[in-house]
Formats: structure tokens, C-alpha cells, sequence
């Protein structure tokens, strides 16, 4: 099996960190968002990957070479323009048109799935495709996937069915090639395109995820992952570090801390200078940050040029 992971995204959501660095290589716990991707789809024993890229290209094509591309056959797909989810998609059809499902999966996900079972529920389902949902109180917020019986019908009521749940996408799909004809071949979302078309031939299912899930799309949810939700990353920690040789860790070995500053539940990356007197509380520091002498830092993601503060 073939996978399809989405990583061409501005992260304009994400700005101005995403300004000199793509959403999925923004390090989450100090391991690169795509990283935790990477770790689902090399447990499912998936060894073709594509990857289309767009903001930022070059940083993701270096990142992948440097890391030997994980022992994955890795293929790149560039987009001069960005084409969105569904044109980006439908650019890859001559790699993934084989006659065989493959996987669709964001690259700034942070979860537990099992891809296995997903896989699975897919082949017994009789469908075309096979979405991960996940349940959450913030459904209607981030956009609703409305259900019936084993079957999906609309996103976010977008077709005005009136069917609603509190599940959203969660990132991960199963589909058949037969997705191909419902894709435009320019910039598109796959849900507008693709997935309405599997609605409409009744045959898109789902597979409840119910374990954990992040997204790290807005400074505050990238937060989140860091500070309030690393104790459910870590439970995952020895899965990463033995599918790609790294674990998450809260303070980078690359890091310079004055003895008499002050750390307290904080994300310190690569190359970051603590100075004297320095106090940092419940902070993300990016790689490259330096704190000055004497400053008080609390609830906030810092970088190289500038911070983000979540008070």
C-alpha cells in the first residue's frame, strides 16, 4: 500500500512562525510535526510514500535527504502553484492509480491512530473510501462530519442535509483509486471534490478514532500540544523513537541555559540561549530563540523573530 501525505500548506493560520519555516517541519515536543506522520505510516509497514510540497519546498526536501527519508521510498511532488488538497491530489494520480487503495493523511496531525484497523474497517466496508473521524466538543467549531448510519452525507451541512455529529475529520483516509475522477485538476479542497463525490455514490464510510488527537493548525492548538497535551505525546514517545530514531523531549541537548535562569514546563528547543536571570514559564522556545538577560517569559511561543503570547 501507497501512501499520500498532504504537507504543501502557507500554515497561514500559523504566522508568523510558518514565515520562514513550513507548518510540517514546525517542531512539536522538538520532533518536527511530520515526524509523527511518518511514525503512523512506517507502523503500517507502508514503504511508498509521496509527499507534495509547495511553502517552503526546499526546507522539506532537505529535511527528508538529511534523514536518508527514513528508510521510506519517498517520492516528492512539487507544486509550483499550489493546487489544495484536491488538485494537489489528483497532480499524484499516475503514482497512486494502481488498482489499489492508498493512504491520505495530513502532515500536522498529532494522534495515536491505528492505521492497521482503519485499513482494515476499509476493505470489509465495501466503499470507496474510509474516513478517520474523531468526536469532540469542538465539532461545530472546527467543522462537523454529518453521519448516518455507516455512511457519510455532508461536511459542515455543506450540502444541506441537516445531518450533524459532533466527529470531525481527523486527518487519515483510506480511498480507492476510483476518487481520481471526481478531482479537478487545479487548486480544489479533495472535500468539495473528491469526498461529495464518494457521497454521492453512497459509498464513503467512516472509522472512529477514539483515542488521542491534536491538530497544531493555530498558535493556541500548537500550544496546546506542547504544554497541556505533551503527557499524551509522550505516552506515544517509544512508538516514534522506534519507527524514526527520535523520541519527543521537552529540552533540546543543543540548548544553552544560564545556571541562574529559570525553567519551569517549558518546551526548550535547538540552540536556544537562556540568559541570566531569565525566567521561562509554561513556554514553547523554537529553535534558535534566545531569551535576554533578566526577561520573564509565560504562556507564550517564542522564535527567532519574535513571540506569540496565548495570555
Amino acid at each position: 500500500m501507497k501512501a499520500f501525505i498532504l504537507a504543501a500548506g502557507f500554515g497561514s493560520r500559523l504566522r508568523p512562525i510558518t514565515n520562514s519555516v513550513p507548518k510540517p517541519l514546525i517542531p512539536v515536543l522538538n520532533l518536527p510535526a511530520i515526524c509523527y506522520t511518518l511514525t503512523l505510516l512506517k507502523e503500517t509497514k507502508i514503504e511508498t510514500v509521496i509527499c507534495n510540497v509547495h511553502h517552503h519546498a526546499d526546507h522539506i526536501r532537505r529535511f527528508f535527504s538529511e534523514n536518508d527519508n527514513f528508510g521510506i521510498d519517498m517520492h516528492i511532488s512539487e507544486e509550483t502553484t499550489i493546487l489544495g488538497t484536491g488538485g494537489g491530489l489528483k497532480q499524484c494520480e499516475k503514482l497512486l492509480d494502481d488498482g489499489e487503495p492508498f493512504v491520505v493523511i495530513n502532515s500536522d496531525i498529532i494522534a495515536d491512530f491505528n492505521l492497521q484497523a482503519l485499513i482494515e474497517a476499509h476493505a470489509s466496508s465495501g466503499n470507496a473510501g474510509t474516513l478517520m473521524l474523531f468526536e469532540t466538543a469542538e465539532a461545530k467549531t472546527i467543522g462537523d462530519v454529518g453521519i448516518h448510519e455507516k455512511q457519510i452525507r455532508d461536511f459542515r451541512n455543506m450540502r444541506k442535509t441537516g445531518i450533524r455529529s459532533d466527529c470531525i475529520y481527523a486527518g487519515a483516509a483510506i480511498l480507492d483509486p476510483s476518487i481520481f475522477q471526481y478531482l479537478e485538476k487545479k487548486f480544489s479542497s479533495i472535500v468539495d471534490t473528491g469526498f461529495t463525490g464518494l457521497i454521492e455514490r453512497e459509498s464513503l464510510g467512516y472509522f472512529r478514532h477514539e483515542g488521542f488527537w491534536q491538530d497544531i493548525g493555530t498558535p493556541q492548538s500548537f500550544w496546546q500540544a506542547n504544554i497541556e497535551k505533551r503527557k499524551n505525546i509522550f505516552q506515544i514517545g517509544k512508538r516514534i523513537g522506534s519507527q524514526i530514531g527520535f523520541e519527543p523531549h521537552m529540552l533540546s541537548s543543543q540548548a544553552v541555559i544560564a545556571d541562574n535562569a529559570t525553567v519551569h514546563e517549558s518546551i526548550i528547543g535547538r540552540n536556544c540561549h537562556i540568559e541570566d536571570g531569565a525566567t521561562v514559564k509554561d513556554s514553547v522556545l523554537l529553535p534558535g530563540t534566545t531569551v535576554p538577560k533578566d526577561t520573564n517569559l509565560d504562556r507564550v511561543i517564542a522564535f527567532p523573530q519574535g513571540m506569540l503570547s496565548l495570555e
